[in-house]
């Protein structure tokens, strides 16, 4: 009782409260699956058709299962982690940040921030590339329907599309909260949704048009075996791009109700998303490899295996657009919020860094509150994360260069040594050497990943 008397009035007359004072979670089974989904589900579905086409009818399947068995493991450690030091107390770790804080201290704290923040950036500059090969796309899709399939419908407006996406992407940045608002991750659920809908059917379709199934076992040749070996690893490191999700598991797992203990759910939940998540991804990518073959494109609903119907790819490429719209400030405007933290605290007496100053939009009756920190530094993230697509505007190799990235160290190492330290797991037990082969074994994948993604990086960008 004494507890209860030392809230406000406004917090104590409410009825609903969690043990840490917070308004009562209400979350349960299905939506912590709609919500693993619905975070899971991005642009790297799309590329998953071009890398199942690099690992043949075996190799790409066995991968994506593999993988999926790894993020399951993954995800299990995780949902340890968020009561401490046991899932009998209190204290709860609303992030994945504040569980590595908790867990591993500082200086591990600094590593997951750097990894974190170097998957958001690199997602975003992901979005920027797509976006662009999406609106080219719909100029092609229209051409091609026009002109003929044998047209010279090339774009070469992929560099301006960057620019308009770009400054799309400054203006959104100054919108108040704009990560924030509720119909943005609803939209980008539906997006993401249905324009892989839309691929798998397609795909369907295409086979069924071509009365058999394309593929080989081995996958795409090659000249050399070391060119095989190198498209072998930028697609591992596609694969790794589209499958980790335990950044924000904490996050949903923050929104259930208990009892059951949110672990339990939790847990429950991985095995539902999983097994649909990995489905949904063998669908698209097996209709796709069996629709087109060795030429199967890098991109499934830009690269042109699919001309008719062209409004349909011309809606899709729009879906993918509309949610890379919004999925570019909810990734980026974490990282707008860290260096708007850090800054105040580093320049508590700037008023470049911490004053306001309204400015009236003429013609318009609206006053906007301008800081000329957050001007600067958000207009030169985005420039840089446009600058960036722009000398590297290959889609399959970004997506695999920041997948491999951050795939070991944010996926395996972290969630290992800190579900060791939760569940108390004796060095070199049984049980903690399985762990560290584990995470040695996803370690060397990462790695081989990354090299042969920087390969190709390379190798385009020298022609």
């Amino acid at each position: 009782m004494a507890h209860r008397c030392t809230q406000p009035l406004e917090l104590a007359a409410a009825p609903e409260l969690d043990d840490d004072g917070r308004a009562r979670r209400t979350g349960g089974l299905w939506t912590c699956v709609v919500h693993i989904i619905t975070g899971e589900i991005g642009i790297g579905v799309l590329a998953l058709t071009w890398s199942v086409a690099q690992l043949g009818w075996v190799g790409g399947p066995v991968a994506m299962v593999c993988f999926a068995f790894v993020m399951y493991i993954s995800a299990f450690m995780m949902t340890h982690c968020y009561r401490s030091p046991d899932s009998e107390k209190r204290h709860r770790n609303y992030t994945f940040m504040d569980a590595v804080r908790t867990h591993l201290g500082k200086k591990r704290t600094w590593l997951c921030g750097l990894f974190q923040y170097l998957s958001f950036y690199g997602t975003a500059t992901a979005y920027v590339i797509t976006t662009a090969t999406c609106l080219s796309a719909i100029e092609k899709a229209n051409c091609y329907h026009v002109e003929g399939h044998d047209a010279p419908c090339g774009s070469q407006r992929e560099h301006l599309y960057m620019l308009l996406f770009g400054v799309a992407q400054l203006v959104l940045s100054f919108i108040p909260n704009f990560h924030s608002m509720a119909w943005l991750s609803v939209v980008a659920a539906i997006m993401s949704c249905v324009y892989s809908s839309i691929g798998i059917g397609l795909g369907l379709a295409q086979v069924i048009e071509n009365g058999t199934i394309k593929g080989s076992i081995a996958g795409v040749p090659m000249s050399t075996t070391m060119q095989k070996v190198w498209r072998v690893a930028q697609a591992i490191g596609d694969i790794a791009f589209a499958f980790p999700y335990t950044t924000f598991l904490l996050e949903i797992q923050d929104t259930l109700k208990s009892p059951p203990p949110e672990g339990e759910t939790m847990r429950k939940g991985n095995v539902i998303a999983v097994l649909v998540t990995t489905f949904f991804y063998l669908c698209v990518s097996c209709f796709g490899y069996a629709a087109f073959g060795n030429a199967a494109p890098g991109n499934l609903l830009t690269g042109f295996g699919f001309y008719e119907p062209y409004w349909l790819i011309d809606f899709a490429n729009a879906c993918i657009v509309l949610h890379l719209l919004g999925g570019y400030q909810m990734f980026s405007q974490q990282i707008f919020s860290f260096a708007d933290r850090c800054l105040a605290a580093r320049f508590p007496s700037s008023a470049f860094v911490n004053s306001f100053y309204t400015v009236t939009v003429p013609g318009l009756a609206i006053s906007y509150k301008l800081n000329l920190q957050r001007v600067c530094f958000r207009t030169a993230y985005v420039a840089s994360t446009t600058g960036l697509a722009m000398l590297f505007p290959y889609f399959n190799e970004v997506l695999g260069v920041f997948g491999a990235i951050t795939f070991w160290p944010l996926a395996i190492y972290l969630p290992v040594e800190m579900y060791c330290l939760q569940k108390n797991v004796l060095p070199w037990s049984r049980k903690w050497v399985a762990l560290q082969a584990f995470s040695v074994v996803c370690l060397a994948v990462g790695a081989f990943a990354l090299v042969g993604s920087v390969e190709g990086v390379v190798q385009k960008r020298l022609g």
